[in-house]
């Protein structure tokens, strides 16, 4: 069977409200001992056009890591000044 011919293996997670469609979509194949390899993470918040594409799962986590203390931060400074 010719490459092109094989299906995708995706697997998409929707969470959030709905009105935001938060996606995370993973492109995966397999390896010949038949365990999976993750290709491609996109990350789509908030109705993207481009999602913010990773290829492992720590890029992911550093990502959400930093976003999350970066908010935080934003929630702590708000309720400070109140």
């Amino acid at each position: 069977m010719r490459p092109l011919f094989t299906p995708a293996n995706i697997y998409i997670f929707k969470f959030g409200r709905e009105k935001l469609d938060n996606r995370l979509i993973i492109r995966y194949d397999h390896k010949w001992t038949g365990r999976q390899r993750i290709k491609e993470i996109d990350l789509r918040l908030h109705k993207q056009r481009h999602p913010r594409v990773f290829d492992s799962e720590t890029e992911l986590l550093s990502y959400l890591e930093g976003h999350l203390l970066r908010h935080e931060a934003e929630v702590h400074d708000d309720q400070t000044s109140k």
